[in-house]
């Protein structure tokens, strides 16, 4: 399993890890595992769909150009304060769409 939550990790502190984040069209990502709250912001949108660790898909949404979405660790699990189910913070993600998607991705480290 793996513990990089973006494609490149740009920079990292005692605070926050900064990530770039980047899917072609139908690629997906491996599983991983986020341990830290985290917020994104779309650069380039397309569709999305998550996936649970065994390949069943939780969810499928537009993640516009521009877009930010805050999502809190509450023990496996990722809430958003935005509404909708939690999710598994362990999952893997697909470029559903038909552009590349990319986004910048800020975990929060908890002290």
């Amino acid at each position: 399993m793996d513990t990089n939550v973006g494609t490149k990790k740009l920079f990292e502190n005692d605070a926050i890890i900064l990530w770039e984040f980047t899917l072609e069209p139908g690629e997906e990502t491996s599983v991983h595992t986020h341990v830290h709250d985290y917020v994104f912001h779309v650069i380039e949108g397309s569709r999305l769909e998550v996936f649970a660790e065994d390949g069943a898909l939780l969810a499928a949404f537009d993640a516009p150009t521009g877009g930010v979405f805050p999502l809190n660790m509450d023990g496996d699990k990722l809430v958003s304060p935005l509404g909708g189910p939690p999710a598994p913070a362990t999952h893997s993600a697909r470029n559903a769409g038909t552009t590349r998607y990319r986004e910048l991705l800020v975990e929060t480290k908890r002290r």
